[in-house]
């Protein structure tokens, strides 16, 4: 049974996240909160194996909350979200302190938009049930020396860019990998993080300000330089295309990808565009989504990593890549910005 604690200062919104919760036979709310003061207390007290936060609360907001439950007794936290600029730049935040998933509240018709999220809700708190992740990426950051760039290998380059598919807890394994990339690194990172919209240009500015190389929103047709990470526009499929001699990125109409960004079609088009002269990096996620494109990346000759069980938040997307043999590495997040390095 998954134990889980709700936080929100609308009774009516803890009764109905409590329903939906409870549909599933596997979950049991063992308690409500109406603040982060009493969230912390209720945390201590009930042992949670999930947690879900609301942000705008009164005596205390749920950020203040997330990090003392972080720091004092780690428990695996998702966030309830404004769909709004400003509610996008405090779920990255939130992101950033340990929460390790956030479900945004677009409740324009509250009675029929609510209940439309119930599936995603419980997919969410099943897959990061007991998952003491916020512990495992403290460590991490606390190892990893970001000023200490890896040095670019001194030969010729083998690879022409770098793909990087993630979902559930990838935006701080994002962050981690990006921060050793060093200033002068000669290819082009494009990355598929599953986001909406208004969050990916808030992910990215964000981790613009804190790395060595450029971090920016992916402009459609723009084309691909040296030294620049791209961050798809969320809701929005991209692939790689060549026009000429130069490589473009492409905002793409495919209905038949389930979730947008599409880790899956980025790597495919980066197989068709680069055969064998491609990386493609399967960080922690939900499902299956960059599979089929990592396989016929692998298949090519791309080199493909995947991130290892222990340190993935969700260890679905890279465990599909694993069992289908088609990786040449599987790693610790902390191992895999050299393998990157080593490799390109």
């Amino acid at each position: 049974m998954i134990k889980v604690l709700v936080v929100d200062d609308s009774s009516f919104m803890r009764r109905v996240l409590t329903k939906m919760l409870e549909s599933d036979e596997s979950i049991k709310v063992v308690g409500a909160a109406s603040d982060g003061l009493e969230a912390i207390e209720l945390a201590e007290k009930l042992k949670p194996d999930v947690i879900t936060m609301d942000v705008e609360m009164p005596r205390m907001n749920g950020l203040e909350a997330l990090k003392h439950i972080m720091e004092h007794n780690p428990v695996p936290v998702i966030m309830f979200s404004a769909l709004t600029r400003e509610g996008a730049e405090v779920t990255i935040s939130a992101l950033e302190m340990g929460a390790v998933d956030f479900i945004t509240k677009d409740f324009s018709n509250v009675s029929v938009s609510i209940y439309g999220k119930e599936n995603e809700l419980i997919t969410k708190v099943k897959s990061v049930a007991k998952n003491k992740i916020g512990l495992l990426l403290k460590r991490l950051k606390s190892n990893l020396k970001p000023e200490l760039s890896i040095k670019i290998p001194k030969r010729d380059l083998r690879r022409d860019v770098i793909c990087i598919g993630s979902s559930t807890g990838g935006p701080p394994a994002l962050e981690l990998i990006l921060k050793r990339m060093p200033k002068d690194l000669p290819v082009p990172i494009v990355i598929a993080q599953h986001m909406p919209r208004l969050f990916t240009q808030s992910f990215s500015n964000r981790l613009n300000s804190m790395c060595q190389i450029t971090v920016k929103e992916a402009e459609n047709r723009e084309p691909l330089r040296g030294g620049i990470a791209y961050l798809a526009p969320g809701d929005t499929h991209i692939s790689i295309k060549k026009t000429g001699r130069e490589a473009i990125l492409k905002y793409t109409e495919d209905t038949s990808y389930i979730y947008r960004p599409s880790v899956d079609l980025l790597l495919l088009s980066a197989g068709e565009t680069f055969n064998d002269r491609a990386i493609g990096v399967i960080l922690t996620g939900m499902g299956s989504d960059g599979l089929k494109g990592a396989n016929e990346l692998y298949k090519k000759g791309g080199y493909i990593i995947a991130q290892n069980e222990e340190t993935c938040v969700v260890y679905g997307m890279p465990r599909a890549v694993v069992s289908a043999g088609c990786v040449n590495s599987v790693l610790p997040l902390d191992m895999i910005p050299e393998e990157i390095i080593r490799n390109i």
